[in-house]
């Protein structure tokens, strides 16, 4: 059955009235309710499983990869994980009232700027419903109500989820609203919560570069872009060549199907030979397809030969372009024009080379000497996260509760008048 625009349309009202309700509320209250919803998801975690089984039968019956159906079961281990989660994200400092900077003017007016909540933040995911979870208490702790639209292959589960959130929530003193998930299963709700620009102050599409476009370009509410990481790892000349080697396969193994693994090598021609006979033959055996310019192939001819195609693919697999380059500056320029501004590594013991490195990249984090795998808010010392924002404007990188906030000015006088 579709779901209409009207339907739409009321949720994010109702949004809009549980963010005024939000809004003013001291941490001790969020904290609270926070730590019910933990508490609420294992004590109904039997009926929680029983419908997240009936998501997965339907996958599988669907022909849904292995991949993708693993994403969305839960277990009683997902499911603690996720209660820890809220438990950490009650721990965290409240940004709200926090105050940014400030000053006395020459008149004597006092002049602050605080944090305070976005309001509305619609967020739309694929499969995993645990993401449901982490963005309500995410978005609760930050003051903001949340309005979720997970996929509709996570439907069953996403419904009990944001139910058990909500009680727990209204059983702490804060409104069942805070926590929606839009009304719908079909694209045509979708379509409805990106038009709701006054209504929503923002949404945040957490999934696969399809889905991110798609938001992008049709939303009328300003978006924040999460998610897709075409990730590099240069080497150096002035490489340790096993740091290299160490940093590249945790880069592209240690988990393949997340945003902040290497999709791309790149290796100076000055160490080439030398080092990508080790390189090749420990990505063989770690199970990586190589997708390799003239020169890798010239090394291993079983790589595949790389095209325009692999230099811009987030693979999310056991794949890795790799290529030569004869400088840094090639390097920088390469990744410049296939990265997704995600994350770039640099090895090299040449701190002048580092700089470099560093000034050219454009991206939301680089790595020195360390894995694109840090880029990740909990690894940074954050905390949780929304999702790697990629773009420039009001937030990049991780997206913490800071990055859930917005700013307000405040002016205090005694009857000062311009």
């Amino acid at each position: 059955m579709n779901t209409s625009a009207e339907d739409v349309r009321a949720s994010a009202v109702r949004a809009r009235q549980a963010a005024s309700a939000l809004a003013p509320l001291p941490r001790a209250a969020k904290d609270a309710a926070l730590l019910a919803m933990a508490g609420a998801l294992l004590e109904r975690q039997t009926e929680i499983l029983a419908a997240n089984a009936v998501d997965v039968a339907a996958a599988r019956a669907a022909g849904t990869s292995d991949a993708l159906v693993d994403r969305l079961t839960l277990t009683p281990a997902r499911i603690e994980a996720m209660a820890d989660g809220l438990r950490q994200v009650a721990s965290l400092d409240d940004p709200v009232g926090e105050v940014i900077r400030g000053r006395v003017l020459a008149n004597g007016l006092e002049l602050r700027q605080v944090r305070v909540p976005l309001g509305v933040v619609g967020i739309i995911y694929e499969a995993r419903p645990n993401v449901t979870v982490d963005a309500a208490g995410l978005c609760l702790k930050s003051g903001n109500a949340a309005l979720l639209r997970g996929s509709a292959s996570a439907l069953h589960s996403n419904r009990v989820l944001v139910d058990v959130l909500r009680e727990a929530a209204v059983a702490t003193g804060l409104p069942a609203d805070a926590v929606q998930l839009v009304p719908g299963a079909d694209h045509e709700s979708v379509k409805h919560l990106m038009r709701l620009r006054g209504l929503v102050d923002v949404l945040i599409p957490r999934g696969g570069a399809g889905l991110i476009r798609t938001v992008v370009e049709e939303s009328t509410i300003p978006v924040i872009e999460t998610g897709v990481g075409n990730c590099h790892v240069y080497v150096d000349v002035d490489a340790d060549l096993d740091t290299a080697l160490a940093v590249t396969l945790n880069a592209k193994t240690q988990k393949v199907s997340v945003c902040n693994s290497a999709e791309t090598l790149l290796v100076h021609a000055g160490i080439a030979a030398e080092f990508l006979p080790r390189v090749l033959a420990a990505l063989r055996e770690a199970g990586v397809t190589v997708h390799g310019d003239e020169t890798v192939r010239a090394v291993d001819p079983s790589a595949v030969p790389a095209t325009d195609e692999d230099w811009a693919t987030e693979y999310l697999s056991l794949d890795l372009a790799v290529g030569v380059v004869s400088s840094l500056d090639e390097a920088v320029d390469h990744i410049r024009r296939w990265s997704s501004g995600h994350t770039e590594a640099i090895i090299t013991r040449s701190l002048a080379a580092s700089r470099r490195f560093i000034a050219g990249c454009d991206s939301a984090a680089v790595m020195v000497n360390a894995s694109t795998r840090f880029t990740d808010g909990e690894r940074f010392g954050m905390g949780a996260e929304i999702g790697i924002s990629t773009q420039k404007l009001h937030a990049r990188g991780p997206m913490g509760l800071p990055e859930l906030t917005s700013t307000t000015w405040i002016g205090i006088g005694d009857g000062h008048l311009v």
